[in-house]
């Protein structure tokens, strides 16, 4: 699985030109599932996204985690993480898990995440044409892959 975690002042997601999550400050997490990937990859995830320390502390040093400063989470699936650029212009998909196996890694991941950071992970919608909106803060914006 691979992540990109941006910490944000706010993020929403929109559907057909309806709100359908948003969050204040936190972090807003795209979510992409690859061939391959288990519970274990998504677990794994989800108590690295709580505990990584992004935030600053009272020196102004990134030393406290999205537990730490009581921040939410907005979790968005995004296949196109498992891209494959290496040969030509068109990105390939091959490695991106289909359906069946992504979903319930997402939702796994989610609540995996949820029961880390004791609120609920705000979600968008697997597979819908999602608008993404954020604040990015600091910049902040960190990329992990389970399998590295």
């Amino acid at each position: 699985m691979k992540i990109v975690i941006q910490r944000v002042k706010e993020s929403s997601v929109t559907i057909d030109g309806n709100l359908h999550s948003s969050i204040g400050g936190g972090l807003m997490v795209l979510v992409g599932v690859v061939v391959g990937d288990t519970e274990q990859d998504a677990e794994w995830l989800a108590a690295k996204t709580a505990a990584l320390r992004i935030f600053d502390d009272e020196n102004g040093v990134m030393n406290r985690s999205v537990v730490d400063v009581g921040g939410q989470v907005l979790a968005v699936s995004q296949f196109t993480l498992a891209a494959s650029t290496r040969k030509g212009n068109r990105p390939s998909y091959i490695h991106a898990a289909g359906h069946d196996v992504a979903i319930p890694l997402y939702d796994h991941y989610c609540e995996r995440l949820s029961q880390l950071i004791g609120s609920e992970v705000q979600k968008g919608v697997f597979g819908a044409d999602m608008k993404v909106a954020l604040i990015n803060d600091g910049p902040v914006t960190i990329i992990i892959d389970s399998k590295q």
